[in-house]
């Protein structure tokens, strides 16, 4: 990356910050006005299962932002990582990690209010081109209010489910002056580093048991693997290998084998790096041990939306976001059909169909 590149980079995040500011006190007219100001009005917008894709600003926040804010009055955002990178291809691209939080008084998608406050992790990327944004590819953590409601309709996670932190160094807000050529040289190395674990990962078990996939060569001793709720939070490789891989791998062990029908997207800044990609992962659900999901013999399009933290040359903390409700729906299970048989005992909600009254 040379000096024109960091400076795009740095020029992409804080032409984001207004949109993030806005948010930080969420108020309809000022996050719709940042968003159409922010957002190319041919802008394609992909979000995870149940909103589907949509063009436009308009069409983002009346999709997604809207009933958010009706069922979090007091809605806010908090940005735990934002970085920015060009990729391989060219591409620029802005990532961030964090919450929307607030009081849950009204209903969300069905899930029940908790008259609480509640978090919900968001992974937001967003695609430039000559300063605006052109493609967002957004990834929210509903399930995670499922579980904070008390109607969690599927399986119990293996992982441990907790609010998830920001990075252990809280440095994962980058300020927009100071960037260098030393830091984007940073970057890229570390998206070598993330980029060359990936690869031997896919090695197993195609290539041999798990020792190919040199896990310790990457991966600190003290590592946390923060996965999205129905997978949970994993702590160091044994961890990640009984609460995720395992089972992942014992359910589609043909993941990474269809590369020309997937996507991704790396780029870095410091000691960070991210991938996006819409979807990113293609496999066949041929056995059984992930999520509590027989073995079904159908292929399908996984989209994750990651950050990792580097530290040592090792890397300490990854961010993981996968649209889950997304690969049940491939699979032909309807999450929310079932959150609503959850609801129909409750205050509030329709006792026939489980949605909320008027």
């Amino acid at each position: 990356m040379n000096a024109a590149d960091i400076n795009t980079a740095q020029r992409n995040k804080a032409a984001l910050a207004p949109l993030r500011a806005a948010m930080a006190d969420f108020e309809a007219k000022a996050v719709r006005t940042a968003v159409a100001e922010l957002l190319d009005a041919g802008a394609v917008v992909h979000l995870c299962e149940p909103f589907g894709d949509c063009t436009g600003p308009q069409a983002f926040y009346d999709r997604a932002y809207a009933p958010l804010l009706a069922a979090f009055p007091d809605l806010e955002r908090r940005d735990l990582i934002v970085i920015a990178g060009r990729t391989a291809e060219g591409a620029e691209w802005v990532g961030c990690c964090g919450y929307y939080t607030g009081t849950f008084a009204r209903a969300f998608l069905d899930i029940p209010p908790t008259g609480h406050q509640a978090a919900m992790r968001f992974h937001e990327f967003f695609r430039f081109a000559a300063g605006r944004v052109v493609e967002v590819q957004a990834i929210w953590d509903v399930p995670e209010l499922m579980l904070q409601a008390g109607a969690w309709p599927l399986a119990p996670s293996l992982g441990r489910e907790w609010q998830v932190p920001g990075p252990a160094t809280q440095d994962g807000l980058f300020p927009g002056p100071g960037a260098s050529p030393a830091d984007a040289e940073r970057g890229a190395e570390t998206c070598r580093l993330v980029v060359d674990m990936l690869a031997h990962m896919t090695r197993h078990p195609a290539k041999g048991g798990p020792e190919v996939m040199e896990l310790e060569r990457f991966w600190h001793e003290r590592m946390s693997w923060y996965g999205p709720a129905g997978i949970g939070t994993a702590r160091g490789l044994k961890g990640f290998r009984n609460w995720h891989q395992i089972p992942f791998l014992t359910a589609m062990p043909d993941r990474g084998q269809y590369p020309g029908e997937t996507a991704h997207h790396f780029f870095g800044e410091r000691n960070y790096a991210a991938v996006t990609g819409w979807p990113n992962m293609m496999q066949t659900v041929s056995g059984s041990g992930w999520l509590g999901i027989a073995p079904t013999g159908r292929r399908i399009a996984m989209r994750s939306l990651d950050f990792w933290r580097v530290e040592g040359g090792l890397i300490r903390e990854n961010w993981v976001l996968v649209d889950l409700l997304d690969v049940y729906r491939q699979l032909g299970l309807d999450v929310f059909a079932r959150l609503r048989e959850f609801n129909k005992a409750r205050a509030g909600f329709d006792c026939e169909t489980g949605r909320v009254l008027p």
